[in-house]
């Protein structure tokens, strides 16, 4: 009696196993490379020192610390743009935190010249009331 040989599992089922698993490679790493770009750009802004700067500022002024309650921790998806070239740059973000009692924003608008930031408007704009809690000099900026 002759034995009959089988093919292999591959064997039978390629012309539909590479097309998929091609396709699937494809979405991975397309979904990598989408979720590397985020969290790239995400510590990007937090490593920069107009972040750093603000969110240190808004936890320590009292005024946001009475209406938002401690402690005032960082809250989702930083929203604007920064651009740094050489000694110069410009920033333009929105910074959402919260605390106990609620949430608001930190709104941050700067140019580094020389390297060196100034800050045009840098101010905690509160959700519920829309109040802005100017957290710069207010001699020097108003709002």
């Amino acid at each position: 009696m002759e034995e009959v040989k089988q093919k292999s599992w591959f064997g039978r089922n390629w012309l539909w196993v590479l097309p998929v698993g091609g396709c699937l490679t494809v979405i991975i790493l397309f979904i990598c490379g989408v979720g590397a770009l985020f969290f790239g750009v995400t510590k990007m802004f937090k490593t920069s020192a107009p972040y750093e700067y603000a969110v240190e500022l808004a936890k320590q002024n009292p005024e946001v610390i009475t209406i938002l309650g401690e402690p005032i921790e960082t809250d989702g998806i930083i929203s604007g743009n920064i651009s740094l070239k050489n000694n110069g740059g410009e920033a333009d973000f929105r910074i959402p935190i919260k605390g106990i009692n609620g949430k608001a924003s930190i709104i941050v608008i700067g140019d580094k010249t020389d390297g060196e930031w100034e800050y045009e408007k840098l101010f905690v704009l509160i959700k519920e009331t829309k109040e802005k809690i100017n957290l710069i000099d207010k001699d020097l900026e108003g709002i």
